[in-house]
């Protein structure tokens, strides 16, 4: 038979319940002595036996986030305006998710209907990594009574504020953004976690920033992962926009969580100095990303880089055309001669081939170019009116065969010989958007063991938009070109040599 439940016990399950809300209350602003008192840290045979508190990185955190809030009590013109955002960069294993959990639940046990999203770089990894983090810890949480826990949320059990005292998980789509868009809660607690948040794309930080504006309202926006990308928004938070985030990067050497003899191992066989070893262990961007075909550093120097016109004026002068048609893209002119590229106009959209294809034939004129490269993709159109013009231009499919045997595609040859001449010394104009569409574009492996690039449809999946400049610099390397002869008016006595035995239409590799 079950024990009966006396009225003695109902009064004392009544009064432990109301010290304990007096306790969530008073901790309100209080992670760091929350995530204490929450959880059975040294109990014996417990779940955290052999764990006095968090580690010292994660106690960092937690004080710098106790710091914040109760600062809001002094100076709440200050606090409640301004966003607390804190990015963590980590290598393998330190405790992220875990941080991560606790904050959530702290969230939730001392703020009324406190509201949040979490995201993560893919549903997977939200699924089986961050709420199984957040579920192990809910088990061992004190006040997990009064919340229910399901695959994609965590919620009150009182049926009044079920909807309104709630953090979901919501994986990330570039098509559909309403819930990020839509994460209000003014007068009140707003919770945003991005997990994982080096692939997160630019986009749904955009969209969730814009969000971030109810004014009155305590919002803690909380980014972590490992630093695998050397672009994007979460690097930025060390970068442009560190001026509004408190950062950390945590070396795993000095965690109390990792097996050490193990990262002593992956040292010594890669070095400190491996991108691997910066990304997984040290917490630290790589020079380049995983995945990043050309990395940061060889973009930034190549933009850093000033030539004069003595150093490549006898050059011949090329000038690529990128045009496209879908939204947001942008229709572009470059021209390079030597190792001097520049973006001569760009257009924010491409509704007129015959606009454009004037554009192209005054550059040509002014700049007495020796050859015109346009991409086929949707460059027939202009190609198509340049022939009117009797313009002898050359349309270049990006998909056809390599002409070297170490590239999957003539695109992938044409930015491998571009990423080439920003190693050698090239100059590029010093603008972010250059940079961002250079380093943007990221590798593919093949079962041919070739240099392949992601497709712009992937590339529009993660957030980027077409990377135009990039690909106004690699057209540029479509085929070998020389300067044409002049006479004294400028006028051409011999024709330009390109590249023989081109055929644009090509089968795709």
């Amino acid at each position: 038979m079950p024990e009966q439940i006396t009225l003695v016990d109902e009064v004392e399950l009544v009064s432990s319940e109301r010290e304990l809300i007096q306790e969530m209350g008073s901790m309100n602003h209080d992670p760091k002595a929350w995530v204490h008192y929450a959880f059975p840290w040294g109990e014996p045979d417990g779940p955290l036996a052999e764990y006095a508190g968090p580690d010292v990185w994660q106690a960092e955190a937690l004080e710098y986030l106790t710091t914040r809030l109760k600062a809001q009590e002094i100076d709440t013109a200050e606090a409640v305006t301004i966003a607390i955002r804190m990015a963590f960069a980590a290598g393998n294993g330190p405790g992220k998710s875990a941080l991560v959990a606790w904050i959530i639940l702290w969230a939730m046990s001392t703020f009324e209907d406190t509201r949040g999203v979490v995201t993560a770089n893919t549903d997977t990894q939200l699924r089986t990594k961050t709420w199984a983090e957040l579920s192990k810890w809910y088990h061992m949480c004190i006040t997990r009574h009064w919340f229910n826990l399901t695959a994609t949320a965590i919620y009150s059990k009182s049926k009044e504020h079920e909807r309104t005292w709630r953090i979901d998980q919501v994986p990330w789509t570039i098509e559909k953004t309403e819930a990020f868009a839509g994460l209000h809660n003014k007068g009140k607690r707003v919770i945003l976690i991005f997990d994982e948040a080096s692939a997160i794309p630019d986009e749904i930080w955009k969209v969730a920033e814009g969000a971030l504006t109810d004014k009155d309202t305590e919002i803690i926006w909380l980014v972590s992962g490992n630093p695998t990308r050397n672009t994007g928004r979460f690097r930025e938070c060390w970068g442009k926009f560190r001026h509004r985030w408190k950062t950390w990067q945590i070396d795993i050497r000095k965690s109390i969580l990792v097996n050490q003899e193990e990262v002593k191992g992956w040292i010594e066989d890669l070095g400190l100095d491996s991108d691997w070893v910066k990304v997984h262990i040290l917490g630290r961007f790589p020079s380049a990303g995983d995945l990043q075909f050309i990395s940061t550093a060889i973009a930034e120097k190549a933009a850093e880089i000033k030539l004069n016109q003595h150093q490549y004026f006898y050059e011949a002068k090329i000038i690529s055309v990128d045009s496209a048609w879908m939204g947001g893209d942008e229709t572009g002119i470059g021209m390079r001669q030597g190792l001097n590229f520049s973006v001569l106009q760009i257009f924010a959209k491409n509704d007129d081939d015959g606009a454009i294809a004037d554009a192209v034939a005054r550059h040509e004129d002014e700049q007495q170019a020796d050859a015109v490269f346009i991409d086929q993709g949707y460059g027939t159109g202009i190609y198509s009116f340049g022939k009117r013009l009797n313009r002898n231009w050359i349309l270049i499919n990006f998909g056809s065969k390599s002409p070297t045997p170490e590239c999957f595609n003539k695109r992938s040859d044409m930015w491998n010989k571009g990423k080439q001449w920003l190693i050698d010394g090239g100059s590029i104009p010093n603008e972010p958007k250059m940079i961002d569409d250079l380093t943007g574009v990221e590798k593919v492996d093949n079962t041919k063991q070739t240099i392949q690039l992601e497709s712009k449809k992937v590339m529009k999946k993660r957030g980027l938009a077409s990377p135009t400049r990039g690909d106004l610099l690699a057209l540029t390397f479509a085929m070998p070109v020389t300067k044409k002869r002049r006479n004294a008016m400028g006028q051409v006595k011999q024709e330009m040599a390109v590249g023989a035995d081109y055929n644009p239409l090509a089968a795709k590799n």
